[in-house]
């Protein structure tokens, strides 16, 4: 069993930068990708960032050119740096674990949660 946990979310004014952390730990060799999630009021879950060990990314076209997620597999650590934030990126963001092959990213272990806010 894989266990994920988020630290780093706060308050942060439009335009500013924040950096999301996550450490699994557990069975960690079952996994060879991470991926965050965020999920506003009202809307639906996004997946807006995954990467695999080798350190393919991908990203949903709303973070694109914003957002940078890296990992440090000899931590089992994965990062989400988020740049120029925007009202709109105001939601929780969920740390997941997973797998990423050829095809789309499949999440296995959850998070808690981490709260970002953007606003004036």
């Amino acid at each position: 069993q894989v266990h994920v946990v988020e630290s780093g979310g706060g308050l942060v004014q439009p335009g500013g930068s924040l950096r999301l952390s996550c450490a699994a730990s557990g069975t960690v060799h079952v996994f060879n990708a991470m991926g965050w999630y965020r999920q506003a009021p009202g809307k639906q879950r996004e997946l807006v960032a995954s990467i695999t060990r080798d350190g393919t990314t991908d990203y949903s076209d709303s973070v694109k050119g914003r957002f940078t997620c890296s990992m440090d597999n000899a931590k089992n650590t994965v990062y989400l740096q988020m740049n120029s934030l925007k009202p709109e990126d105001t939601a929780v963001y969920y740390c997941t674990s997973g797998s990423k092959f050829s095809g789309p990213y499949y999440p296995y272990a959850w998070g808690q949660g981490t709260q970002v806010n953007v606003s004036s």
